[in-house]
């Protein structure tokens, strides 16, 4: 036995538990058990009643942008957000001034400072996008790539080469893609609504989703990320798929613009994003609109809740928590009764890893050893005080530690 975890609450299940790994994988998950001794060699954790639950999922970062809101300025910043995000297009095409100068080894720099909170958050897993464009040419993906292979064991890391300024609007950026895709990224990315037209929109889905299926990869696509109803970049990616064989092989982030369809546009959409098997992100505290969540959720769409921009040009805070991010989310999206915070809980857990297209374990004997042990006793209370995990434990080893405390001076009344 390495870990032993005493004393701790679980999602859904009545009293106290006691939780064991060995080599890895959890050997024990039964009601706790005085009487139950560990070798002197085991890390004991007393959870104290806390909530432990599996680790955390973020669906959407974009981490070769990190910390970047002061080169960029607030000029991206306030068109992105303003309004309902008509200006999305020119804030992006502001952003892209940041990318002249950039170099792999500033990137990395910024971007290890994130996943070292990635650590201490607790977060397990990361679809991270980096830029690709005859500017930036491949310094985001070098140095994310840079950045999987040194937290290997600690965070997966699922790198995503993204055609950021457009693929027909940028020439030479579909080649770079393809030596992204030499180098041994984990997802082809994209964002067909950036094109000037509906039709180069379309060239933009088919050539990334063909250069997917040639290698075997899965797509992550922006779209309809803007302030107009009659986007359907969704649909495209969705009518992709299914022509291709590649149903379950693909995630939407955003799709902002949803929120703004005819109901019977949105119920279209529905089924057939069903047949093509996507999973859909949405970031709702960066941008004043945002995908249906619940909507998608009821009919059976698997959505994920992500972290999108830590202090970048298009969201000026983020601390990759994502129990923070479920919170924000419980007041921009109405969500208050404790069965709709467990739901979004699950969208930056289970949820979220079924977007993904991974496996999303449960605390159970023969399951990966990797779990949180959380700052409050029920969902409720950890999404309150979204305080970094007390322990986190990836592969049956304590790898982060979270401690706090306050002293009162003076006269203070007893509790």
């Amino acid at each position: 036995m390495d870990v032993l975890i005493r004393n701790a609450s679980l999602r859904g299940r009545p009293g106290r538990w006691m939780l064991a790994a060995d080599g890895g994988m959890l050997t024990v998950v039964a009601p706790d058990d005085p009487e139950t001794t560990s070798p002197p060699e085991a890390t004991v954790v007393d959870a104290d009643g806390n909530l432990v639950t599996e680790p955390f999922v973020d669906a959407h970062l974009h981490l070769c942008k990190v910390h970047t809101l002061d080169l960029a300025g607030q000029e991206p910043l306030s068109a992105y957000t303003a309004g309902t995000m008509g200006a999305a297009m020119g804030a992006i095409e502001s952003a892209a001034a940041v990318k002249v100068r950039q170099t792999a080894d500033a990137v990395l720099a910024r971007a290890r400072s994130a996943m070292w909170e990635s650590v201490r958050q607790g977060v397990r897993v990361v679809q991270a996008f980096a830029d690709v464009d005859p500017v930036a040419g491949l310094t985001g993906v070098e140095a994310l790539l840079a950045l999987r292979e040194e937290f290997r064991g600690l965070v997966d890391l699922l790198v995503v080469a993204f055609p950021q300024d457009g693929l027909l609007r940028a020439p030479g950026t579909e080649e770079l893609v393809a030596e992204a895709v030499r180098l041994g990224v984990n997802v082809v990315g994209g964002i067909p609504w950036i094109e000037f037209t509906d039709a180069d929109a379309e060239v933009h889905v088919t050539r990334m989703v063909d250069l997917a299926h040639q290698h075997g990869l899965r797509v992550a696509m922006l779209t309809d990320d803007a302030g107009d109803p009659s986007l359907r970049t969704t649909q495209m990616l969705a009518t992709a798929l299914v022509e291709r064989g590649m149903t379950g092989r693909a995630s939407v982030q955003h799709a902002r613009a949803t929120a703004l369809y005819p109901e019977p546009s949105l119920h279209r959409l529905i089924g057939l994003c069903r047949a093509a098997g996507l999973g859909f992100v949405s970031d709702p505290h960066t941008g004043p609109l945002h995908l249906p969540v619940f909507t998608l959720a009821d009919a059976g769409l698997p959505v994920a809740l992500g972290q999108d921009d830590i202090e970048d040009a298009y969201y000026p805070f983020g601390r990759h928590s994502m129990p923070e991010v479920a919170f924000l989310a419980a007041h921009l999206l109405d969500a208050r009764t404790d069965p709709e915070l467990e739901r979004l809980f699950d969208m930056v857990t289970v949820d979220a890893a079924r977007v993904l297209g991974r496996p999303a374990h449960r605390l159970e004997p023969g399951a990966p050893a990797d779990l949180v042990v959380l700052d409050g006793r029920s969902v409720r209370e950890v999404l309150a005080r979204h305080s970094p995990p007390a322990h986190v434990i990836t592969g049956g080893r304590i790898v982060a530690t979270t401690t706090s405390a306050t002293t009162f001076h003076g006269r203070v009344p007893a509790l």
